[in-house]
């Protein structure tokens, strides 16, 4: 049968070197060290095979359990895939097309320009071009703290103000992957949750893995979200929100990851594909276009864009299909090389985006033939300017503060402030 990643000829070499898997122990164990991350779990997989599943440091700094292959992650926005493929599978069934409009099924949908709403496709729910500005609404479900249900984030999309025109620009949206996982359970007759985990992750045999942290088969083995706090890195409370779940509730390991990454490369030894060619070549298909820095890249990277539930790039002339994952104490990383047979996961216990990506560049590395970068160092470099920067502006805001305070009467009048307020 024939499949995606059988398309294209490997445009560059490929090492006929297998991976030096000592070596990303040792940059895993800097990584550890270098950001301050409790733990991390690695696994590749290449042509149908897991080349590597480990893991390194501990699930908690409360319990120094051992992280294995075995633990489980919140994999964050890395579910938007999982979201994807589930309306790849009605698209296969006949059920749904691409480019149905979302009020053909949620006819109560509603954005802030009826034009706009008119014209809204299933497709636009899943590309981060809807016009709305980043971010816009995340407070409806992030944090958990709040009791918006789907019905309200559904309804609350109608007072949001767009930022740009419709299909103009990228801004990331999590709210609309919500009324993707709606479209899932409005055709389907199931809640996103059972048909995710019936349709895609039980055929594939991932058993640990769950749609939410509540859902979890075996909630033991489970690492805690960690982040600084006052300068040190310590347990932070897990966020439980069950509202965002299509966006990024999913909870998994790498020996699961695995399977999944298996199943969508294709090639000998992988599992039967669950998706037809032609939807998961769609599904991997620029959709958004992106910016790429002028500067030069050990990669030679010319674009960039955002497919559905996929960022993708051109990589010494492959192309990388690769997502992301951050929430509450974890960040997450997936990189696909369909070309390649190719697939790295990088999961972590700790909100540093820098560590995955020093871990997953060095793999990479090793696969297109890059030599001579020190990932581990390049990403230190970034973090030390991004940290200057940081703390200019928090020290401009403090002298903003201080010469406010030295302004303001001994007893301020809040009279003027008093009244009822209310937004829609």
């Amino acid at each position: 049968m024939w499949h995606p990643a059988a398309q294209a000829q490997s445009p560059a070499p490929t090492p006929s070197a297998p991976l030096d898997v000592a070596a990303v122990d040792a940059v895993v164990a800097r990584t550890l060290k270098a950001f301050d991350v409790p733990g991390i779990a690695v696994a590749v997989v290449k042509d149908g095979q897991v080349v590597m599943a480990k893991g390194y440091g501990v699930s908690s700094l409360a319990t120094k359990a051992p992280v294995d292959a075995n633990t489980l992650f919140g994999i964050a926005s890395n579910s938007k895939a999982f979201t994807t493929a589930a309306l790849g599978l009605l698209v296969d069934e006949g059920k749904l097309r691409w480019d149905d409009k979302v009020t053909d099924y949620i006819p109560e949908f509603k954005l802030y320009d009826p034009y706009v709403t008119a014209e809204f496709t299933v497709r636009d729910l899943l590309t981060h071009r809807s016009g709305l500005g980043l971010g816009a609404g995340d407070l409806m479900q992030f944090p958990d703290s709040t009791d918006f249900t789907v019905k309200d984030v559904i309804h609350n999309l109608r007072y949001f103000k767009p930022v740009s025109s419709f299909r103009s620009k990228f801004d990331y949206d999590n709210n609309l992957y919500i009324v993707a996982g709606e479209v899932v359970a409005r055709i389907s007759g199931q809640p996103w949750t059972e048909f995710v985990e019936a349709r895609l992750l039980k055929p594939l045999g991932m058993s640990r893995t769950a749609t939410s942290f509540a859902r979890l088969p075996d909630p033991t083995n489970v690492i805690d979200g960690h982040g600084p706090v006052d300068g040190k890195v310590q347990v932070i409370r897990r966020d439980l929100g069950t509202v965002a779940l299509p966006a990024g509730g999913i909870y998994s390991s790498v020996n699961d990851m695995s399977k999944w990454a298996l199943m969508l490369l294709g090639g000998p030894g992988a599992p039967a594909p669950l998706l037809k060619p032609r939807t998961q070549w769609e599904i991997w298909s620029p959709q958004t276009i992106l910016p790429v820095g002028p500067g030069p890249s050990p990669y030679n990277t010319h674009f960039s864009a955002y497919g559905l539930g996929w960022f993708m790039n051109d990589a010494r002339g492959y192309k990388v299909l690769s997502h992301t994952g951050g929430e509450i104490g974890m960040v997450t990383k997936v990189q696909l090389v369909p070309e390649l047979h190719l697939g790295i996961i990088v999961l972590t216990n700790q909100e540093e985006g820098l560590a995955f990506t020093a871990v997953s560049a060095h793999i990479l590395d090793h696969y297109l033939s890059v030599t001579g970068q020190d990932r581990v160092q390049e990403m230190l470099g970034y973090r030390q300017a991004g940290t200057s920067k940081t703390d200019k502006i928090i020290a401009a805001a403090w002298q903003q503060v201080a010469l406010a305070q030295k302004a303001a009467p001994k007893k301020p009048d809040y009279t003027a402030y008093v009244g009822r307020y209310h937004d829609a």
